[in-house]
């Protein structure tokens, strides 16, 4: 089972405010309220650490090809792709308090997914005074970003995902809910790639994921100069 850390909220998936940035009210809402700036997040920065980006590594593990190995320590993400190869991308995780561990799968994914806060994430940033619809449609401007992998336990829906992002200045870093968020390139690279039914192994507090033997042992040089 997975094991949230203490004050984990039941969102699994979190829309990271910047202090510049300020969501509309709801339709319906008090209009004589000051009308909110809106700050497009697709128009942000797009700058990410080197370390982060994408690439071809040799990486022994006993886990079979096609499995997702999500290590949150590292902000990392493997695909495991047999001979002792990987694919190893960057990932954003969950803040302090969010983190989580287990062994979970692909049980859904979502091509531009729509996005539904849960009723506990609206409330607590409505608490800080930021206010979040209770429903966006997909789009550039939309957390999910341009993909989304919606990850199972049991057959049911744990509320985590792995999903793009328009804020590529968060990978590497602790700011969701305990989702794992990709840059949009990267997510729609491992969309097409890790079908519903993929298994996918997150290593982070609890240890609930159990014994998991991996070993990055950096750059494919081979593979990343002559493809393969």
């Amino acid at each position: 089972m997975i094991k949230l850390m203490p004050g984990l909220a039941a969102a699994g998936l979190v829309l990271s405010l910047m202090s510049t940035s300020v969501f509309a009210a709801p339709a319906g809402s008090d209009n004589t309220q000051r009308p909110a700036q809106i700050v497009r997040v697709a128009q942000m920065p797009k700058y990410v650490k080197p370390q982060f980006k994408r690439k071809k590594v040799r990486l022994v593990t006993t886990e079979a090809a096609g499995t997702v190995i999500i290590d949150t320590n590292n902000k990392y993400l493997y695909l495991v792709e047999g001979n002792n190869r990987a694919t190893r991308y960057g990932i954003g995780v969950g803040r302090d308090g969010f983190g989580w561990s287990g062994i979970v799968k692909i049980g859904r994914k979502a091509e531009w997914p729509a996005w539904t806060p849960p009723a506990e994430m609206r409330r607590r940033e409505a608490a800080k005074g930021h206010i979040i619809p209770a429903f966006q449609e997909g789009g550039e401007d939309n957390p999910l970003g341009a993909r989304a992998m919606y990850l199972y336990q049991g057959g049911r829906d744990t509320i985590f995902r792995i999903h793009g992002t328009n804020q590529p200045w968060t990978i590497g870093l602790n700011m969701s809910s305990g989702c794992i968020r990709m840059m949009n390139e990267d997510v729609m690279h491992l969309y097409g790639r890790a079908p519903v039914g993929t298994k996918v192994i997150v290593i982070g507090p609890g240890n609930k994921q159990g014994k998991v033997a991996f070993e990055d042992r950096g750059i494919d040089v081979l593979r990343t100069m002559f493809g393969g």
